[in-house]
């Protein structure tokens, strides 16, 4: 599969979706029964390794530079929270709203602001929705199709599929501060 990055309109997707095709040619060359005898930190070690193999093969025809943010964004992809793992680690977002593959907005100091973080697609999104939950201890599917959930993190999960979220599936992730607000942060704020 090679990908052209160079497009503007398409680029941010057109990397989510390489970007998914190498997570599951990651997920097909997995022995899944030698991985269960590796420690956490020897099986991050070998996916970062194959994901940086993968990246370097001819047939991806990636950019040197993006290679490593590819590698990062994979590993996001199995042990975080996908594309939207810069946003939860930004101290000044305190909201993540999700209204579909391409509409994501963030939560700063008080105002909504649009940002340029896509999913592939639908589906990419729903196997994040469907990991979150799952870490969350619960599950999401047409018969319950919302869900209210503290993830591991302490941040609150709400997610809403299909047939209840009628354009789509949507996430809001409300994370809470590191520290106290206190009165000279609110007046700073405005």
């Amino acid at each position: 599969m090679e990908a052209t990055l160079n497009k503007p309109t398409d680029g941010r997707q057109a990397f989510q979706r390489l970007k998914t095709h190498l997570h599951r040619r990651m997920i097909d060359a997995i022995d899944l029964s030698k991985a269960g005898q590796l420690n956490e930190n020897d099986l991050r070690a070998q996916l970062r390794g194959l994901a940086t193999h993968l990246c370097t093969m001819e047939a991806v025809a990636l950019p040197p530079e993006q290679r490593d943010l590819m590698v990062r964004e994979i590993m996001d992809e199995i042990y975080g929270f996908g594309p939207l793992e810069p946003l939860m680690n930004d101290p000044e977002v305190s909201d993540v709203l999700v209204n579909g593959p391409d509409r994501v907005f963030v939560e700063r100091r008080g105002l909504l602001e649009a940002t340029d973080i896509r999913f592939a697609d639908e589906q990419h999104l729903m196997r994040l929705i469907h990991r979150l939950v799952g870490r969350a201890g619960r599950r999401i599917d047409e018969v319950s199709p919302m869900v209210d959930a503290k993830l591991p993190d302490g941040s609150r999960l709400n997610a809403v599929i299909p047939p209840l979220a009628l354009k789509g599936p949507t996430i809001s992730i409300r994370k809470f501060a590191k520290r106290t607000l206190v009165f000279e942060d609110m007046v700073r704020f405005g």
